[in-house]
């Protein structure tokens, strides 16, 4: 794609960047307050386009400017300026239009959404549970230095510690689009806890990372759920074991069910549970379009198939293998102690060359 083709393409963002901005300042939009959402968001995500395109146009004029001096300034100082100048902010182009085709491949909807994971125990019996719970302790700790706020609102523990499985709520900045390459199978290699001939033992979990579906999203019709109380169980205050707390819902055209019992309070539970529910429904429909891009991009084939084996965590050696990208690290404490961000950052750098080589065809 040419400086021209770039140009074009970016002034008419710029042209709808504006029409957005005028839009969110008319009082008949404010009211619509579904409308007014989806704008704030369109006009969120095309700031950053809008702003690259002004520093890029920016460069290229100044470009022009210099071979200006140089075609006809006599004084070789002046010359000699024009052409550092020149060498400088050519340096600056090939970066910026790399930057501006992403920005301009079309985003997962999704990815600005809060997220519900799911960890649930798989082979490997308790040393499942255990390495489940190290899991959530991984993720725990990743939220907390992104400043993300995490709430569970499920779990049965497992016998020897960890959990049987565990669903929680992530909300903050752009959660799934950061979390979602997390959805698939994971497998831990060492000695177990309860192992007493010191072999190794291979066992696994697997994790389901959901955008929450927002208010707007799904029509949920209360006829369609039964609700039922019972009480929460596990450690908390005088409450627990005492008072009907705990909700489950069924959606009866699905037979989804789902349960939250970490509040004390029955109505924050419901509200919590309803919630997951609306995420459920929603993402029935969502696998439709998760289940096409798993075909084409294998960094997120996991999203796809939550049978994927994505990565392997192998106490022995103290490496962490990411199976899509043939990624391997040799820091498996810090990872363990939610330090997910060069997992990640390669995860994210392998799906944008996959996009931008799919886009280019």
């Amino acid at each position: 794609m040419g400086s021209s083709n770039i140009l074009e393409k970016l002034e008419g963002v710029r042209l709808r960047f504006e029409e957005v901005e005028q839009l969110l300042s008319d009082p008949s939009v404010a009211n619509d307050m579904q409308r007014y959402i989806k704008l704030n968001k369109e006009y969120r995500d095309l700031e950053p386009l809008v702003r690259t395109y002004k520093e890029y146009k920016n460069v290229l004029s100044n470009i022009d400017s210099a071979k200006e001096i140089l075609a006809t300034e006599r004084d070789e100082e002046m010359r000699e300026m024009a052409r550092m100048e020149i060498e400088e902010l050519q340096d600056l182009v090939e970066p910026m239009e790399e930057k501006i085709r992403l920005l301009l491949l079309p985003a997962d909807p999704e990815d600005e959404k809060n997220a519900i994971v799911e960890i649930r125990a798989g082979t490997g019996g308790d040393e499942a549970s255990i390495f489940a719970g190290d899991l959530f302790r991984m993720y725990s700790k990743f939220c907390e230095t992104r400043k993300w706020t995490l709430e569970v609102t499920h779990y049965n523990e497992g016998t020897a510690g960890g959990y049987k499985e565990i669903v929680f709520n992530v909300s903050g900045n752009g959660v799934y689009g950061i979390l979602k390459y997390e959805s698939g199978v994971h497998r831990v290699q060492r000695v177990p806890q309860t192992e007493t001939q010191g072999r190794v033992h291979t066992s696994a979990a697997t994790v389901a990372v959901l955008p929450e579906a927002e208010e707007f999203d799904i029509d949920l019709k209360m006829d369609d759920i039964r609700k039922d109380t019972y009480c929460s169980s596990g450690p908390g205050g005088q409450s627990v074991n005492t008072t009907y707390s705990a909700i489950r819902l069924t959606h009866i055209p699905s037979g989804i069910v789902v349960t939250c019992q970490d509040q004390k309070s029955q109505l924050k539970n419901l509200d919590k549970a309803m919630a997951e529910l609306r995420t459920r429904l929603y993402n029935l429909e969502y696998q439709k379009y998760i289940d096409d891009i798993s075909s084409k991009r294998k960094t997120m084939v996991s999203t796809g198939d939550r049978s994927a084996k994505i990565r392997t965590y192998n106490y022995q050696q103290g490496r962490v293998t990411d199976h899509r990208i043939n990624l391997t690290l040799y820091n498996l404490s810090a990872i363990l102690d939610g330090d997910l961000e060069e997992v990640i950052d390669k995860l994210q750098m392998a799906e944008n060359a996959e996009r931008l080589k799919a886009n280019s065809v």
